[in-house]
Formats: C-alpha cells, structure tokens, sequence
C-alpha cells in the first residue's frame, strides 16, 4: 500500500488558489453584515467616489481601527465584490476558516515579505478584481493610525491600478485592543479615490507614503471627545486590561504597576488613578492625580520615555518570563484560541535585537533577530501576546506580566534609533528634539 503523506493545514494554504468571491456568497454576507452585524454599532456612511464606476481591478486600503472594520468596508463598497487581506493566524481558527474560504480572504504573513501572500494579490488583480488591505499591517493597538509599512509606495506603483481609501472612526472605541467587549456609540464610514493611475506615476514612493499617513491621521479619542459621543453597553469594563498599554504611571514613574479593571486605572505604587465614563472621558479620583487627556496622550509620554531611556543608555536591557504557541498541523484551533501552548523561556530587548532562551516542544529552543528585520510587533487580536515568523513559522508570545506594551515601544524606538525605515510621523519629531545627535557606540550596532 503506497504511503500518502497527509498535507499539512500550512500546506494546504499555501497551495490554494484564489479567485474573487462568488456573487451569491457576497451578496449573502453583505445581507449578515448590514442587517445583524454593522447596525448594532450605530453605522453611518458617506459615499465620496462610488467604487462601482470603477470597472477594472482597484484596491481598497482602509486605516484598520479594530476587528469589526470589514463590516464597514463591505456596505461603503457594496455591490463591489473585493478579497481582503487576514493576518495568516487568523485561518487557522476554527470559526473563521470557513467563511474565510467561502469570502476567499487572503493570507498575509503580517510585517514580512511574504511571497504567498502577493501570489494571492496576483491572481485577484489578474482576473480584474479588487483587493483590500490594510498599509498599516494590523489593527490599531491604542486607537489612532501607526506608520503604514515600509514599501507600499512602491508596492502600489507597481500595479498601477485605481487606490481607494475607506476612512473609518469610532470603529476602534466598538472594541478596543484590551478589552474586547463590544459597545455601541457611533461609527462613520466614508469612501474616496486616493490615487489615479496617473498619480502614482507621477509621484514618488516616499510621496506617496507620505499622503497615505497624512489621509490616516485619526485619533478616536480625540474624535470621540469633538463629537462627544456616549457608549453603551458598558459593563462596567471601561478600564478593563489599559494597563496593557498604560503601563507606567504619569506621577511617580512607577511601570507595570497599574491595576485597570472595570471602569478605573490606578496606580498600585502612589494610588495615581482615575476612572472612565461613557465618553471615554477619563476623571482623575482628586485633583492631585496626574492622568493624560486619553489613552493615546498615556502613549506618547511612555513613548518619549522609551526614547529617552534607551538613548541615554547604551547598556539598556529588558527581561520577561513568556510562553510560546504555535499552530496545530492537522486540526483547526477551537475556542477562540490563537495557538496551542509549545514551550515557554526568557524574551530579552536591547539594543542588538530581541532574544529568545528556553523550550519548544520538549527541546531547548532559542531565536535572535535584529532591528533590519523587527521593526514593530504584530498584535493581531488581544493586547496579551504578539506573532513573530521565526524562520518564517508562525510563533505566538505570551507576557507574564501587562508588559506588552513597554516591549512594542522598546523594539519600535530601537528599530528607530538603528535602523530607521520605519519611521515616526513627520508630526512626532518633537519626541527625539533632545537626541538628534545621539550616538550608540559600535558595539551596540553589531
């Protein structure tokens, strides 16, 4: 009897074909989306250019808030029939794989060059279709854009097709990062062309990022206090898990010392601490607390922070105890889970990479990678682990303690101080005044 080796789940994706989706399946999960998905969260939308005079292949690149967008995107479009891009962890999730083949959602190795991933592309835009993508590489982790990813000025001169923009807000504050409860306000939609095909000839590469960051500029806080919307479906789990990303306390200084849960954040060093209302709105417990205007603003002080350790620290180093998860091979992953448990170690950051020391499936395992090929962290789902492709396999990490978001701002500000091709906004220059001469000697560059 001949001995047939059984396909992997990974190979199998990596040999299927893609084409545009079927017009009944469209037209069937457009009807779920507008008619029980999108209308819980109080939709509105505004057709600028209408994408259905477009008659040959397009994409759709839209600022992604959160995991709720592609409700948005597929009414602003519809009956335009378009595959979007998924992060590759995503289609090995057993409530997703189906409808993800059914919608023939593409596969992409999230912030790496992935070769199946643009094979895909190919064979949509062959075949006349429309491809939507995020440039940004994942949803928003504090709720305002990120810098989109290195080359898409390029990668969009190359097909030289139409480029729609979908502008979405309010999406983010539906279900943030941290706290995936679902919550209803106000999100606005609106769809525009961005880019001709004889615009992208004409402009450069590094014009071309340049409009798409500045077309993204949003901050959802900041709009949700200029419209002053108020959120329902609370739970009393406004704060729930903020100290993910408000990890260090505006006061004393003291970091990963926070408790947010329900509707407050307060420091466990200094008792520094406020709590959130139904506008987002945060209200400090006294007058003398010390607590940013929104999450964001939280942010940008831990940013300049980062920035400013790391750089008045040649020697600078950080250590966290995680586990790692990798994907099954031959069965789908259930409850909701991104991966399955596989080893666990040390993750270290500093100033030549991230470091990896420990176990994987029973056996001593260890990584080491560089900031030329780590410049951000993809956080595709909850804000308590992150996806790295060691030698492109997929491996999930997960904290000990709520310190994702000081490890995000390490390997972005250490990719940035370098190497430098993923670069703040033109707007954010303000945070590196105080370093523009700053010098890391040679040791910490090899």
């Amino acid at each position: 009897m001949l001995n047939i080796k059984r396909r992997t789940l990974q190979e199998r994706l990596a040999r299927r074909q893609f084409h545009r989706p079927n017009w009944f399946i469209h037209f069937l999960y457009r009807t779920i989306m507008s008619g029980f998905v999108a209308p819980k969260y109080n939709p509105h939308y505004k057709v600028i250019d209408d994408i259905n005079k477009c008659k040959g292949p397009c994409f759709i690149i839209f600022n992604h808030l959160s995991r709720l967008d592609h409700a948005f995107i597929m009414e602003v479009t519809y009956p335009k029939r378009f595959n979007i891009l998924c992060n590759y962890g995503e289609f090995f999730r057993s409530h997703l794989h189906l409808v993800f083949w059914l919608q023939q959602v593409l596969p992409k190795k999230v912030f790496t060059d992935d070769m199946n991933s643009i094979r895909a592309i190919n064979q949509i835009i062959k075949k006349g279709g429309c491809v939507a993508l995020s440039p940004e590489g994942t949803s928003s982790l504090y709720g305002q854009n990120q810098p989109i990813v290195p080359g898409t000025g390029r990668f969009l001169q190359f097909y030289n097709i139409p480029v729609y923009y979908v502008h979405i807000a309010g999406s983010y504050l539906t279900s943030t990062k941290v706290c995936l409860d679902e919550r209803k306000g106000r999100v606005e939609t609106e769809i525009s062309l961005l880019f001709t095909p004889e615009q992208l000839q004409k402009m450069t590469p590094e014009e071309i990022d340049d409009k798409i960051n500045e077309a993204f500029r949003h901050d959802d806080y900041a709009w949700n206090k200029e419209k002053h919307i108020k959120w329902e479906k609370l739970n009393d789990r406004m704060c729930e898990r903020l100290d993910d990303i408000c990890y260090k306390c505006p006061k004393c200084g003291a970091e990963i010392n926070m408790t947010a849960e329900k509707d407050y954040i307060k420091c466990n060093n200094c008792g520094n601490g406020a709590r959130v209302n139904e506008y987002y709105e945060f209200v400090p417990f006294d007058n003398d607390c010390v607590i940013p205007e929104f999450p964001t603003k939280w942010v940008e002080y831990e940013r300049m922070e980062v920035i400013r350790e790391i750089r008045e620290n040649p020697d600078y180093c950080f250590t966290e105890n995680v586990k790692i998860g990798c994907l099954p091979k031959y069965r789908y992953l259930k409850h909701l889970a991104t991966s399955v448990p596989c080893g666990e170690g040390v993750l270290t950051v500093d100033h030549q990479g991230m470091h990896f020391k420990g176990t994987r499936d029973g056996k001593p395992w260890s990584f080491d990678m560089d900031y030329t090929e780590l410049y951000t962290l993809s956080i595709n789902n909850a804000f308590d682990h992150f996806t790295l492709y060691i030698d492109r396999e997929f491996t999930d990490i997960f904290t000990e303690r709520h310190s994702l978001g000081k490890i995000l701002l390490l390997v972005e500000e250490m990719h940035r101080l370098h190497v430098n091709t993923w670069k703040n906004f033109k707007w954010y220059d303000y945070m590196y005044k105080d370093y523009v001469n700053t010098e890391i000697d040679d040791k910490t560059r090899n």
